[in-house]
Parts: C-alpha cells; sequence; structure tokens
C-alpha cells in the first residue's frame, strides 16, 4: 500500500487571515517502509511571514522573495500524492493550508477521508499524555536531535519514524522478515532403509511377558497392543 507522509510550513497559524505555505516536504511509503522517494519545495508565500513563524522554521519574508509560488508546483505536488492515503500530524492544521493552495490553483481540495491524522492516532494510544511530534519521538527514543529547527521535509522523515511505532509498524516488519526468511515447505527426502532382517530383541522371556502383563492393564487403545504378536513369539 502506498502511502505519503507530509508535513508543511506556513507563515502564520491561519489562512482565512491571509496566511499561506512556505514549505511542503513528503516522503513515500510502500507497505509502511520508506522508497527513499521524496518532495519538497520552498514557495514565496506572496505574503509577509510573521515573526512568531520567522522564530519556528527560519524562513523569512525575504528568503522567500525568488521561490516559486504554489501554482507553479501545484501540478507536480499532485502528481507525487496522486490519490494515495496522506498521514499527517495534526492534520486539519496543514489540509487547510493545503486546501485554501489547491483552490487558489484551481485544483480540487483534498478530500478528509483520504487523510490519517497521526496526532489523533497518539491520543487514542496514549490518552492524556504530550502528544507532540518532540513528544513522540522522546516517548518512542527516536533521535530528534537533527531537529533545531521545524522543516518540512525532516519532519516528515521524522513523522515516518512515529508513524511506524504507532501502528505497529516495525513489529509487523519483523513478522514479515521472519516469514519470508521460515523454509516454504518441511517435506523432505531420507536415504534411510528398512533392515533385510530385523534385529533380534533384546529382553528375555520373562521380561517380554511381564511387559504384555502391564499392557493388558493399560486397555484397548494402548498402542503398545499392537506389537503384542511381536513380543509374544518365541526368539529365533
Amino acid at each position: 500500500m502506498r502511502e505519503i507522509v507530509l508535513d508543511t510550513e506556513t507563515t502564520g497559524l491561519d489562512p482565512d487571515r491571509g496566511d499561506r505555505l512556505v514549505e511542503i516536504g513528503a516522503v513515500e511509503l510502500m507497505n509502511q517502509v520508506a522508497t527513499g522517494k521524496t518532495f519538497h519545495v520552498v514557495l514565496n508565500p506572496e505574503c509577509d511571514v510573521s515573526e512568531e513563524a520567522f522564530r519556528v522554521h527560519g524562513h523569512s519574508t525575504d528568503s522567500l522573495k525568488d521561490s516559486p509560488v504554489f501554482a507553479k508546483i501545484a501540478g507536480d505536488f499532485l502528481d507525487f500524492i496522486r490519490d494515495d492515503k496522506l498521514v499527517i500530524h495534526n492534520a486539519e492544521f496543514d489540509v487547510r493550508f493545503l486546501n485554501t493552495a489547491l483552490r487558489g490553483a484551481g485544483h480540487p481540495e483534498i478530500r478528509p477521508e483520504r487523510v490519517t491524522d497521526t496526532l489523533a492516532l497518539a491520543r487514542r494510544k496514549h490518552p492524556g499524555a504530550p502528544n507532540s511530534l518532540d513528544s513522540l519521538c522522546d516517548r518512542y527514543r527516536i533521535d530528534r536531535s537533527r531537529r533545531t529547527m521545524h522543516g518540512a521535509l525532516l519532519d516528515a522523515k521524522i513523522l515516518v519514524e512515529v508513524y511506524t511505532e504507532l501502528t505497529g509498524g516495525r513489529q509487523k516488519a519483523l513478522t514479515l522478515s521472519i516469514e519470508a526468511e521460515a523454509p516454504r515447505s518441511t517435506k523432505h527426502t531420507s536415504n534411510l532403509r528398512n533392515r533385510p532382517v530385523p534385529l533380534a530383541p533384546r529382553s528375555i522371556g520373562s521380561e517380554r511377558l511381564a511387559h504384555i502383563a502391564h499392557i493388558a492393564l493399560l486397555g484397548e487403545p494402548a498402542m503398545w497392543n499392537r506389537y503384542v504378536d511381536q513380543l509374544s513369539r518365541p526368539r529365533a
């Protein structure tokens, strides 16, 4: 199954008040394993970046002025995500900004049913606990030392590891690996052959008679009854 783990950075908190996307990062998964294919773009939002947002991601109004606007890269973005499931942390925030940009470029919006929100997954799995991306990294011992500032592609790559933990993907991957290494069949051939002349029994007559008497006490279902006749035969 193909999935796209996605993150964005923006000029502020509310697209309805004019805030826009400044960065999109996305990572392709196939059966919850990263394929190495990514999508990453820095955008000219055509508006000012707030001071609070600049402190988070480091993109300034001036540094973005020569970047492409969303309409120029919308086709490439849609080609990458196709119709596959999107995995996003706090998805409502990112999807609002993405849909605002898509509408502005004349493209259909992202439908809510194709989005998996890892924040919602984390809240169900860890009710009452902190479930920010940093908190989940700490809980699952995922290295976040490289996250000195927010970056869309970096955060998407970190979210891949968090998503894998939230869905038990590491355990599933291990199970699949073990199954793949297991032999496909237990059928085997043997070079053993029956003896042309059976070995003579090593027990003496009195021992065989005692054994036969014991078998009689076990009742009819006892498997030894199959061999009573052989046990009672005199030695050749």
